[in-house]
This record gives C-alpha cells, structure tokens and sequence, in this order.
C-alpha cells in the first residue's frame, strides 16, 4: 500500500535528517496553471519543481520559504496557524484567483526563528495577519502538492542589503539540521523589459555563469562575490538597481548553506533569457 504524505510525515516527524537549501525560479505569476504560447514555454521550469522532493534525504519537517513578493522595513515572519493567500498576481485569467494551496502555518517555528534572527542582532516581527504570497505558494503547489508540510514566510528586509541578508540566512542555519527546508524563492533573472527581448540574452547569458561560478565557488570567495553582486558583468541589466528583490532571497539561501559547497541544479533560457536554480548540500 502506498503512504499518503501525512503518513510519511509521521513515520520520520522524530527524525533529524540535516535538509540542503534552495534557491527556486517561481516562474511569472500563477504560470504553470494557465496555457501559453508557446504552449511549453514554462513546461521545463514546471517538471523541475515537480522533481526537487524526490531529490531531498527526506521529508521536511517544515519549509521555510523566502519570497521575492514581501519586503517589510524588519525580517517580517509569518505566524499565523492557518494564513490565507495573497493572490499578487494581476490580469491572469480568472480560476488563477480560485486556487487553492491550504498549508498550515506554524507558530512555533515561527518563533523559533524570530529568536535565531535575535541571536544574531537582527531585527524581526511576527505576523500574525500576513498570508502566503504567490512566490509561496504557485512553486509549492508543484513541489508538495498536498499542501501537508507546515510553511512559514520570511520576507526580505526593505533596504535589500545583501550582507544583511547572506547574516539572516547564516542565522537561520541551524533550521537544517532541525529537517526545515529553507527555500529562496525569486528568479535568477529578473528584469520585466527584458523578458521575451533577444538583446537580454546574451547578458543574462553572462551574469548566469557568473552566478553559477559564485555559487560553486569556496564559501569566503562566494559570500564576497554575493555582497558585492551588482558589479558583476551585466548584473543590472538582469536586475535594475532598485527592483532587485528577486535575487536577494538567494543571498538567505547562500547563508544558510554555511560552508556547504553549491552548484547550479537546472538551468533554461525562456523568454529569450537564462534562468537557473541553485542547491546549496
């Protein structure tokens, strides 16, 4: 007989298996729910959130997800038992606005990490009335469709600093080894004038590599070139100074991974532009 989710949670809830980290494209809007032209367009994407669970040591006790769609002046944390979704998403077809993805949150977890980012001097709220944003839930429909993990949303912090960011995600390390999945959600190329424009190809082409370099490279060396990412070749033209919020949940995700090496896990050029995904352990 086949386990449900609900069953394999509970054989493994006593379990501490250390999870890795990600960082996830979450696609545009609810993209991977309606028909596009070129009909496959985001069918690539789609099939790779659809494998990162069978690729995990197990199932996580709890997901902590970082979204590019929430900036509060503080690391603000979602604390609410049962929070709504926020459908941040505007002129898509109307049953987009009827989806459903009825996670749990969870207060404890919740508190656990306002009290690590306090360790750490870092400012944070908890929020009891915050929903699950769309850079949530569209990937996590795919990648746990039956919403039965616990999720709590970290937002990005107003100023966008990545030192403050890769600082939050080295406090919050400790969360792997207590079998939480920290997930950055964002794009690695995240520039609305680009997308669908040959001319941002080859520039997203160029900082994609970049990227990747970064990521695989020595934890010193990767958190220097993180700090200090707008510098690299062409990185503001993939993400204009100011709207940079898509990458910065990578510099939580790179954090968290301490010493772990990274390496890019899926790659694809969609809408004349590279995206990619990294894994971090």
């Amino acid at each position: 007989m086949t386990e449900t989710m609900s069953e394999m949670i509970t054989a493994t809830q006593n379990v501490s298996v250390t999870q890795p980290v990600l960082f996830i494209p979450h696609g545009a809007g609810p993209c991977f729910f309606i028909d596009w032209k070129p009909y496959d367009t985001w069918q690539g994407m789609a099939d790779f959130l659809k494998n990162i669970a069978a690729l995990l040591p197990a199932l996580p006790k709890a997901i902590l997800m970082i979204s590019a769609h929430w900036q509060a002046p503080v690391f603000g944390i979602t604390c609410g038992a049962q929070p709504e979704l926020i459908y941040d998403y505007y002129g898509f077809p109307e049953h987009t606005y009827e989806l459903i993805y009825p996670a749990q949150g969870s207060p404890v977890l919740a508190e656990r990490i306002a009290i690590l980012l306090s360790e750490a001097g870092l400012n944070s709220q908890q929020d009891t009335s915050r929903g699950f944003d769309h850079g949530m839930f569209i990937p996590l429909k795919l990648i746990f469709p039956q919403a039965e993990i616990p999720v709590v949303q970290l937002s990005l912090r107003h100023d966008l600093d990545p030192e403050a960011h890769l600082a939050a995600g080295k406090a919050l390390a400790p969360l792997r080894d207590e079998g939480v999945l920290i997930v950055g959600s964002g794009m690695s190329f995240h520039n609305m004038g680009g997308y669908g424009d040959a001319n941002f190809t080859q520039p997203s082409q160029v900082f994609d590599e970049w990227l990747t370099h970064t990521i695989a490279a020595p934890p010193a060396q990767r958190f220097a070139g993180l700090r200090d990412w707008p510098h690299a070749p062409h990185a503001l033209q993939c993400h204009p100074s100011g709207d940079e919020e898509h990458l910065i949940p990578l510099m939580v995700a790179a954090g968290a991974a301490g010493e772990d090496s990274g390496r890019k896990i899926y790659s694809q050029q969609i809408l004349k532009t590279q995206i990619s995904a990294f894994r971090f352990g």
